[in-house]
């Protein structure tokens, strides 16, 4: 606690922002100064609990307070908010870890991994928007980005230079180590990758890359989005996990070594995945339909998902329930000691989506699962009858087909916990009927004086 406090105030830290993540994977908190750190770290910081979602609890008694408890080893001073470090809260309620915590539920399936001496490693990849307002409504920020097939354009990166360069910078300052930056496949869409870490570290480091994002978007005049799919004729935004299961460290500081290396034990490489990986990654296929509701936990999550040709062409977004080595039309991309889940989009709460994939993983370790023959084909060229001829599963195809498939899922729900999977499927079974009772424009276009 001295040696933290002694750096935070070297830094010129005079406000703390006591950051915890709501069910909808959204930022909240308040400022704390930095006097109170003690406070924060022991007692936590007072939040009226029914006002924040998916929490459940009542307006009234002792269970009505809810308690984000700062996490020191998360705590960073903000380049981008000189004076200001962001630290990460839990959830207690009553004195208590609440369950619906989303920090506390992925805490609950890392020491699951933790009791069979095991850890989970993620490398989580966000694709965002960089847009603007305008009488038309948001737009691409930049009005050039025009390119039929932007992808790794060179020309359109210069020109935001500025916010890419103070968003790398301030998340190396916070040790995320950026490592690339690029333009993605539509307009106004880019992508920034950090380094693996923990699980949880990882989930961590996404809540403050978004952040970052937001503030530093809203300096240059731009809405910063990770909405799934803003445009119909353009790519939508993933958020893909590669994904890696190491040993823990033993007390005879025996190092941490990959458990989905498929090294021989003689120096060389075999081709087949090893057992573990192969019974991982079946539970995560085979739990995919649950996991899409909270992967995917939007309405607009399906318009990315979808099955046969989009509006944008190639939707690198899969709709296939397969596994493949270094295949990207495929839900799980088979990698070198690794695998890439490719269901999660932009909306994702990191927290959640990372408990019920170790939760699926685990269950397919459990019961041996065995993922079936890997696909080598690009999925997105076959026809919708050779997919089912294949026996390939379709994922869900709306969110209220999702929240159904997770509601009949026990090992899912479980990871979530009784009381936010209440919260979570209530909340979106509501979205799902809003949106289904809304008359767009386009009904009124096409029905309004067609009969």
């Amino acid at each position: 606690m001295k040696h933290l406090k002694e750096t935070l105030a070297a830094q010129g830290v005079h406000t703390l922002i006591a950051q915890f993540t709501d069910l909808h994977g959204v930022a909240k908190g308040k400022l704390i100064p930095f006097a109170h750190l003690d406070t924060l770290l022991v007692d936590g910081a007072g939040f009226s609990g029914p006002s924040i979602w998916g929490t459940g609890l009542p307006r009234m008694g002792p269970r009505s307070e809810y308690y984000g408890r700062g996490d020191p080893n998360t705590a960073r001073a903000l380049p981008w908010m000189p004076g200001y470090a962001r630290v990460a809260c839990d959830g207690f309620v009553a004195g208590e870890p609440f369950d619906a915590c989303p920090r506390q539920v992925l805490r609950r399936q890392v020491a699951r991994l933790a009791e069979k001496g095991w850890m989970l490693r993620t490398g989580i990849e966000p694709e965002f928007f960089l847009l603007r307002h305008t009488d038309r409504g948001l737009v691409p920020a930049d009005a050039h980005d025009r390119l039929d097939k932007p992808s790794y354009d060179l020309k359109s990166l210069p020109r935001q230079h500025e916010f890419l360069a103070q968003l790398a910078d301030g998340l190396n300052g916070c040790g995320l180590d950026v490592f690339q930056i690029d333009h993605e496949d539509a307009h106004g869409q880019y992508e920034l990758n950090f380094h693996h870490a923990d699980a949880l570290t990882s989930a961590d480091h996404l809540m403050l890359f978004k952040m970052a994002a937001q503030v530093l978007a809203e300096r240059h005049g731009m809405v910063f989005s990770m909405m799934p799919k803003p445009f119909a004729n353009q790519p939508g935004s993933g958020m893909h996990f590669h994904v890696s299961l190491w040993s823990m460290a033993d007390t005879s500081g025996k190092a941490p070594r990959s458990l989905f290396d498929e090294g021989s034990g003689d120096g060389t490489r075999s081709a087949a995945m090893p057992p573990l990986a192969r019974h991982f990654i079946a539970g995560v296929l085979a739990h995919s339909a649950a996991l899409c509701a909270v992967a995917a936990p939007t309405v607009n999550s399906y318009k990315r998902l979808v099955v046969g040709e989009s509006l944008s062409g190639t939707s690198w977004a899969p709709a296939y329930v397969a596994h493949g080595p270094n295949n990207r039309t495929a839900l799980v991309r088979t990698l070198s000691n690794r695998f890439e889940w490719r269901l999660p989009d932009a909306s994702a709460n990191p927290y959640l989506a990372t408990a019920a994939l170790i939760a699926a993983g685990l269950d397919g370790v459990a019961r041996e699962l065995d993922p079936g023959t890997a696909c080598t084909d690009d999925l997105f060229a076959l026809p919708l009858p050779a997919i089912r001829a294949r026996g390939i599963p379709l994922l869900p195809q709306s969110l209220g087909e999702a929240v159904t498939a997770l509601e009949g899922d026990e090992v899912v729900r479980a990871a979530l916990g009784d009381t936010l999977s209440e919260q979570f499927i209530d909340l979106k079974r509501r979205e799902w009927t809003e949106y289904a009772r809304h008359v767009s424009d386009w009904e009124l276009q096409r029905y309004g004086s067609m009969f």
